[in-house]
């Protein structure tokens, strides 16, 4: 049995990677010099053999193979491991170039796009299992309903989400390229990743390489939703469009939106299905319409398989799922990495909660939130909240760009006219969450990190602070 260690393998694509190899035989440990839930429950479900704190022992002398993350912390001149690693003369890999070996033998399906590609490779992996086809997969998130975040399937299809992030310190080659797309679907194109793409230009130009590198009979599929999307659409061999938006060709008509949110999937203009779902949102009933239109096109499922799969799917982590039971404040957690996502999560609020007083409890955790470069973000990205807890900006790769401290942050959000305060710690979330939730109010929390560990135990203090 070969072996393979993977150093900072707490991160949910490292994990994830961890676990095709698992499934392909591979033996498998790894470290990491932090690990928090639920990377950090994912890690103990797996049960491989794993190291906190970063030393060059950690590293079995008979391994055949060191996969190592992008991590700032993870290379030779800063780390002992990763020194001791290149040291070893071992085959050293990213972990996109060892996916494309484990599906080399399938039809790849990459999800890309600067938001909702997490959702919808989970919701095009659930369908095809629901259906019984056994796809692998790789999600960089945690669906609720499935037990892990990747498979190696024998099935003839492999459901891949693309991130445009580069690959690795030795490879600034954004990681989907990697993955020889056969089909891709594209949800969104606006500018992200501000500290390795500065300009819209320089964000956009890896996505044109991947459409232009798919093969003669790949397919794209494109939201029309998105102008970014359909600016580069001419790049792929073929495309077909979906979305909310009059023109696209697969589309949801007669949308009733409310705990199950109900509507009909037409293509052309013709009904196919009626579908129904508890996500929440305009842009969730969008990533399933995207999902269908991949699935249906290439017929690896039939209608009904899709709407019985697509009503059983739970979601997310961190996807605006509820993650309060008994509170009578009902709280949803949102992937807020972004501007956009952030308006998505607080705009499905607004839909399925009209009238109620909306809070966030906010982190800029991302680069981009805490560029200075993105301070106009502030101006107009909570639009149609009440309050703004403003967690501290987290610190890791500061020192990489022009940080934004708490203070001018809440400033900007207060200047924008909506309530902002800043928090520390979770003394002080809990102490200003009961100042302003009652009974009339939703709380949203936004991040990509932890909240310094408030995340771990607030939905338990909602759930008995508000019962």
């Amino acid at each position: 049995m070969k072996k393979v260690h993977i150093i900072g393998v707490a991160g949910v694509a490292m994990s994830a990677t961890a676990k095709l190899l698992m499934d392909a035989g591979w033996e498998v440990s790894g470290s990491d010099d932090e690990c928090y839930p639920p990377a950090s429950d994912y890690i103990a479900q797996l049960g491989i053999p794993f190291h906190v704190g970063y030393t060059a022992k950690n590293i079995p002398d008979d391994v055949d193979l060191v996969i190592i993350g992008r991590n700032a912390k993870l290379t030779p001149e800063t780390n002992a491991e990763v020194e001791h690693a290149h040291e070893m003369g071992v085959a050293i890999k990213s972990f996109p170039e060892v996916i494309a070996e484990l599906t080399a033998d399938q039809h790849r399906v990459v999800v890309a796009g600067s938001y909702g590609k997490s959702t919808v490779t989970s919701l095009l992996s659930w369908i095809l299992l629901h259906a019984q086809k056994d796809p692998t997969y790789f999600i960089g998130a945690y669906p609720i309903d499935m037990e892990y975040t990747s498979h190696k399937g024998n099935g003839e299809v492999a459901v891949i989400e693309g991130d445009e992030y580069p690959t690795a310190h030795w490879d600034d080659r954004s990681k989907f390229l990697h993955f020889n797309a056969d089909d891709v679907l594209l949800t969104a194109v606006e500018h992200d990743h501000v500290n390795v793409f500065p300009t819209y230009k320089a964000y956009v130009q890896p996505f044109v390489e991947l459409l232009r590198s798919m093969p003669e009979h790949g397919l794209l599929v494109a939201c029309a939703d998105n102008g970014g999307v359909l600016d580069i659409v001419h790049h792929a061999p073929q495309y077909i469009t979906y979305g909310l938006s009059n023109g696209a060709l697969w589309r949801a008509e007669n949308i009733a939106y409310g705990e199950t949110t109900t509507f009909d999937l037409t293509h052309d203009g013709e009904l196919l299905v009626r579908l129904e779902t508890s996500l929440l949102g305009k842009h969730n009933v969008q990533n399933i319409v995207g999902a269908a239109a991949l699935l249906l096109t290439r017929e690896l499922v039939t209608p009904d398989e899709l709407a019985a799969a697509v009503a059983a799917f739970s979601g997310v982590r961190r996807r605006l799922n509820k993650i309060t039971q008994a509170s009578k404040v009902p709280a949803y957690e949102g992937f807020g990495s972004s501007y956009e996502k952030a308006r998505a999560a607080i705009e499905a609020l607004q839909l399925h909660y009209p009238g109620k007083k909306l809070v966030a409890l906010f982190e800029p955790h991302t680069f981009s939130w805490r560029n200075r470069d993105a301070l106009d973000w502030y101006d107009t990205a909570f639009e149609g909240l009440s309050d703004v807890l403003v967690f501290h900006p987290a610190t890791q790769g500061a020192d990489t760009h022009e940080q934004l401290s708490q203070e001018e942050i809440v400033a900007r959000v207060s200047a924008a006219g909506i309530t902002a305060v800043p928090v520390h710690t979770v003394d002080d979330v809990h102490t200003q969450l009961q100042q302003v939730l009652d009974a009339d109010s939703v709380l949203l929390v936004l991040t990509s990190g932890n909240l310094d560990g408030v995340l771990d135990t607030l939905p338990e203090w909602l759930d008995t602070t508000f019962a």
